[in-house]
Order: structure tokens, then C-alpha cells, then sequence
């Protein structure tokens, strides 16, 4: 018998508080919890299954006291609103039927008909909230010890429920999975890829993006290329440049970033950026970041005077996005504040200058010879304004 670890979150008290109102063998762990658990890494999330109707869950949790929220009781997920965080309690499911988009669902009192309907074996783990057993069904634990990814039962018949766990698959390969992967779900993928092509390119490109934030996505990124999946949701893409950035990232101890490593795959083209931003549905803010970053370049000069006349042009963001890109160091940016420019337009204008273009243009020049003088002082810039009205 395999048993959850002793772990901090198991231990919470409005936890066991939780599993007392739904009352004995009526709640069990399931899925990120137990998995991320068993592999030592930290909790974010934690989900209840349990036999109860939805109606059911909210009479116990208003008879202890529990606060709770409808949050997707159509498909019985009900939450909990505890001390130490939210809980998801849902009920038990099977499915009746599916068009690889959304599915239609029954509930059940069988935890192996829920344990069925999951996407990934290393996903349908149970565990009994008070004795710590782990129930396993299709060989989870096996697969969790061999880091090896793959779906329960026949691997088409899952991405034919929800065409979208082909990327599920790739992004769970890419943070659980050891190589060599699965190879009858690497072939389902490449065989059902085109599916792909029914689903929204929001959840496309949300996924692709989950994908992308991991610590090292290379290797299946590239995989994903070499089985025509890629070129299904991203035609655009070259997953060469990713190794590179990914490399960069690590040398210079920089956090994974989606946005800069989707610029990395796609062409270095604000054009193209612009239209994946608008495919995947990106926000304003994203789109303006990798449209920037799609341009590569960084400005003339070397090191230091380079890194911040960069900062200083696009935010701190976007210089180390560009600097990342092309291989150059973001040490000059450590602990540096990106100066204000020490000269309005009214102390143009006050020196005689008519207000209008004329004043926009100075302003432009003695602000480009701030920059390339590293942003000397307001004395060297009242000099160079001085310079500049005596042309």
C-alpha cells in the first residue's frame, strides 16, 4: 500500500475540518495535490472528489459553517472558502458524451468511473484524507516513478473527448516527463493534430504559453515541431532560437518568461507578432511586449551604455527581453533606476524658441545626446541645450 508523505497542507486544519462535515469515506485528494505531493514539489492547488451531489456538499459545508461557492455546479464543482486558501470539491463524473470541445456529464458514486474520465494516469491519483492511502487505478504511481506521461486507455479516444490534452500532453511531458516519451501518445498527438484547428485560439494560445513559462520547454517544443504539431498551432515558429534564449536565461539567472520565448520561435517581424498576438488573444500589454521584443535589435554602443540607453528607450522589461534575445548582458541594468529626463519643453520656450516643432525637435536632439553621454547631470544637459540654441 502507497501512502501520501507527511506534507504541510494535508495537515491543515481547516482541511480536516472540511473532510468531518462532508462526513466519513465522503472525500478523497485527487490530481495536482497527490501528484506534485508524491514528487516532493510544492502544492499550489487542492481538489476534493467526492460521492455527494453538489446539493448535497452545500447542505453539509452551510451545517458546519463552511462558507461556499457555486463556482461550476453544472458540472459539480463546488468551493470551499477556507482559512488557508480555496478547496474545489466536485462530485464524482462520468461522461455521457463529448465533441472534443466540451462534454456532457453524469454524475456517479464510483470513484474508478471518475478516475476513468481523467486525462493522464499520473492525474488519477486518489488519496484518503485520513489514512493516507493512495488509490490508483491505471498505473499512476508506476508512470510517476518513471516520470513517464501517458493518457488513460486509448490515447485517441482521450484527445477525441478534448482535443485540447494534445498541448495538456506536450506541457506535462515538458514539466513531468523523462525521455524517451510515451510513444503511443507522441503518435496519437501527431495522428490527431489537426483537431487542434476546432478549438479556440484563446485556449490555444493559453496553453501554448503554460508550455512556454516552464523551466526548459526545448526539448519539447522541438519534438512537438519534428511530430507536425507545432506547425498545426504555430506555423510560423522555429523552435531553434528557444535552445538559445533558454541557455541565455540560465547563464544570466533570469526567470522563464512565455512572452520573450514566443518571440524567440517566431520570426524576428513586428508584422508577424502583431497576428499571433491577435490569434492567441493576448492582452494589450502582452502584445506591445512581444512586438518589441519580435524586433531583436538593440541599440548601438557596447555593455553598459548599451544595456541602459535600452532600458531607458522600451522599460526595464523590454531591454532585458532584447538583450536576452541577442545574447548580450543585462548586468548593467542590476540596481540601476532609469533616470527622468531633466528638460521640458517650457525651458525651450522660455530661452526664446517659439512653442511648436522647433521645440519638440531640440528637445529630441539634447535628449539623444543625454542617452549617448550615459545621462550625465542637469548642468551637462543645460550646456548642451545651450549648445543647441547657438546653431
Amino acid at each position: 500500500m502507497v501512502e501520501l508523505p507527511d506534507c504541510d497542507w494535508a495537515r491543515r486544519a481547516d482541511l480536516a475540518a472540511l473532510v468531518a462535515a462532508l462526513g466519513q469515506g465522503n472525500a478523497r485528494y485527487v490530481g495536482g495535490a497527490v501528484r506534485d505531493t508524491l514528487l516532493g514539489l510544492a502544492v499550489a492547488d487542492i481538489d476534493v472528489a467526492t460521492p455527494l451531489l453538489p446539493e448535497q456538499v452545500i447542505a453539509r459545508l452551510d451545517a458546519a459553517g463552511i462558507r461556499n461557492v457555486p463556482t461550476g455546479i453544472d458540472h459539480g464543482t463546488v468551493t470551499a472558502v477556507l482559512e488557508a486558501g480555496p478547496v474545489e470539491i466536485t462530485t464524482l463524473r462520468r461522461d455521457v458524451s463529448t465533441d472534443g470541445r466540451h462534454a456532457t456529464v453524469t454524475f456517479s458514486d464510483d470513484w474508478e468511473d471518475d478516475a476513468a474520465r481523467r486525462d493522464f494516469t499520473i492525474n488519477a491519483l486518489y488519496a484518503d484524507p485520513l489514512t493516507h492511502e493512495i488509490s490508483d487505478w491505471f498505473g499512476g504511481l508506476a508512470d510517476l516513478s518513471a516520470r513517464r506521461v501517458r493518457f488513460i486507455g486509448d490515447a485517441r479516444q482521450r484527445i477525441r473527448e478534448d482535443h485540447l490534452r494534445i498541448l495538456r500532453y506536450f506541457r506535462f511531458q515538458a514539466r513531468f516527463g523523462a525521455l524517451p516519451a510515451d510513444g503511443a501518445s507522441e503518435q496519437a498527438c501527431a495522428e490527431l493534430a489537426p483537431m487542434l484547428k476546432g478549438l479556440s485560439r484563446e485556449r490555444i494560445g493559453m496553453e501554448t504559453m503554460k508550455l512556454l513559462a516552464l523551466p526548459d520547454p526545448v526539448p519539447t517544443v522541438v519534438r512537438m515541431a519534428q511530430l507536425g504539431v507545432l506547425g498545426v498551432i504555430l506555423p510560423e515558429a522555429d523552435p531553434a532560437p528557444l535552445a538559445a534564449l533558454v541557455e541565455e536565461e540560465r547563464r544570466q539567472n533570469v526567470a522563464p518568461e512565455a512572452i520573450r520565448r514566443l518571440a524567440a520561435v517566431l520570426p524576428p517581424e513586428p508584422a508577424v507578432a502583431e497576428q499571433v498576438a491577435a490569434r492567441f488573444r493576448l492582452s494589450g500589454a502582452q502584445k506591445k511586449r512581444l512586438m518589441s521584443a519580435s524586433r531583436r535589435q538593440v541599440l548601438p554602443g557596447t555593455g553598459t551604455e548599451q544595456a541602459r540607453a535600452l532600458a531607458y528607450r522600451l522599460d526595464r522589461e523590454g531591454a532585458i527581453d532584447r538583450l536576452l534575445l541577442t545574447g548580450e548582458s543585462i548586468a548593467p541594468l542590476a540596481g540601476w533606476t532609469i533616470p527622468t529626463f531633466p528638460l521640458k519643453g517650457g525651458e525651450i520656450v522660455g530661452r526664446g524658441v517659439t512653442a511648436g516643432p522647433e521645440v519638440a525637435r531640440i528637445l529630441h536632439r539634447i535628449e539623444g545626446r543625454w542617452i549617448a553621454e550615459s545621462f550625465p547631470d542637469r548642468d551637462r544637459v543645460l550646456a548642451l541645450l545651450g549648445e543647441e540654441l547657438a546653431r
